[in-house]
């Protein structure tokens, strides 16, 4: 066992030597974030900027300022000088007053366009790998082959496990095909992969939680239906702690059971709300004279905390190897 911990410690401390050599990407994942959480809501969108032991991501909070996958990873192999140019750049552009402060409502504004331009790029990527003849749109049949594997639905054999995913699958296909020419062009794309960011689209999330959740058909969600067959592995304590969070934050009105707006409440991440989170969040690192305005030079100062950089890179794997060690 010995020689197996201190052989993976070997190649952990060869990575970091060559994380200072040339910068170790960060892991920013493009996957179309389809997700979902156990309770069946999509996951949101900073659903990894903290871990479940509560130790930060700082990835979350880069993606949120740049609005790219491919950028933030570009900026893990910056020298801290050029990160700083090029952040100086783009706070130009978040400061509409020109005043050389970012307020709040600047810094909200500024990390919604992200998450829009996050969507866009994930949702670009995944085109990309479905559009098997490379002409710009994506037919059912080439995301059938690319998500599942088929060549179309006649494959699929009764009682299939992906029969419901296709089913549901193909509804949101036909509510995103916005002209009705049965293929997916970029921008139909986009709302097909991030229904959840998208208003057209609620309609047909609502309707198929209703399909999955509501057992009774009275067309609300009670929290037998909520809870349904995953009360079977788990404890009263954690019964306990469900039933709290469907009483108070999901249960707006207090009657027992979950209306349409509830359910899209709970089923749909507010980027509204994760956008005014992450604005606490970064202003609470680097807001060093507690005005609530950052300056240029309080962001450049945490230059780290907002895009990263080599160096950032660098000392994560040391603060990592330290991890390591404890574990061993």
């Amino acid at each position: 066992m010995r020689c197996v911990f201190a052989t993976a410690f070997a190649v952990f401390i060869l990575n970091l030597a060559r994380a200072s050599e040339a910068g170790v990407v960060h892991s920013h994942s493009t996957d179309v974030h389809k997700e979902r959480e156990s309770d069946g809501a999509y996951s949101p969108r900073d659903h990894s900027h903290f871990s479940d032991g509560g130790e930060h991501h700082s990835e979350f909070d880069h993606e949120a300022i740049l609005g790219s996958h491919k950028e933030a990873e570009e900026y893990d192999h910056l020298t801290p000088e050029e990160a700083k140019r090029r952040l100086k750049i783009l706070l130009k552009k978040m400061d509409l007053n020109g005043d050389e402060m970012i307020d709040k409502k600047e810094l909200k504004a500024w990390i919604l366009r992200s998450f829009r331009m996050l969507s866009e790029e994930e949702a670009s990527e995944r085109l990309e790998d479905a559009d098997e003849n490379n002409d710009g749109v994506v037919t059912w049949n080439e995301y059938l082959l690319d998500a599942y594997g088929l060549d179309d639905e006649e494959n699929l054999s009764v009682g299939d496990e992906n029969d419901h995913l296709i089913k549901d699958d193909k509804e949101m296909w036909k509510a995103a095909d916005v002209n009705n020419d049965g293929v997916l062009d970029p921008k139909e794309w986009v709302a097909f992969s991030h229904p959840e960011e998208h208003p057209a689209m609620l309609p047909i999330i609502l309707e198929q939680t209703l399909r999955d959740k509501d057992k009774d058909g009275d067309r609300f969600i009670s929290f037998q239906e909520f809870v349904g067959e995953r009360a079977q592995d788990h404890d009263k304590e954690w019964l306990q702690i469900e039933k709290d969070k469907f009483d108070h934050d999901l249960d707006k009105d207090g009657d027992g059971k979950l209306s349409n707006n509830e359910i899209l409440s709970w089923v749909v991440p507010s980027n509204e709300e994760i956008a005014e989170e992450e604005v606490e969040h970064l202003f609470a690192s680097s807001d060093d004279d507690h005005d609530d305005l950052l300056n240029f030079d309080e962001v450049l100062e945490h230059h780290e905390t907002f895009v990263g950089s080599e160096a950032t890179d660098y000392g994560d794997h040391l603060h990592n190897i330290h991890h390591f060690e404890d574990e061993l």
